[in-house]
């Protein structure tokens, strides 16, 4: 599998494995806190491999980013929570932020 596609399976990975975290309720149920840390776990691993054909921070920046703004609509549409119009923003300046880290790599 090529970088992308192990930083493609990292996001996903690392976004189920937060709703999870959130499924677990404080890791009061044992299940999906143990499903937690195993696709966390694995979410790493998927990112280090990355990084054998990745440059840091551009992987390291659409890992955490993709993963929030993810993450956040996740929280929205399954959990119920509210998102406000900071909240957008914010997701929406992290999207801007990958994309610049990306064209800032593709220069060198």
């Amino acid at each position: 599998m090529n970088g992308y596609g192990l930083l493609a399976l990292a996001i996903i990975l690392e976004i189920f494995s937060t709703s999870m975290l959130k499924a677990s309720e404080g890791f009061s149920k044992i299940l999906p806190g143990i499903v937690f840390v195993v696709g966390m776990g694995s979410s790493f691993y998927a990112l280090s491999q990355a990084l054998t054909q990745i440059p840091l921070s551009i992987a390291y920046a659409i890992w955490s980013g993709v993963g929030t703004a993810l993450t956040a609509l996740i929280a929205m549409l399954v959990w119920k929570e509210s998102i406000t119009m900071y909240t957008a923003i914010g997701i929406l300046l992290i999207v801007i932020g990958v994309i610049l880290l990306n064209l800032k790599g593709t220069a060198h």
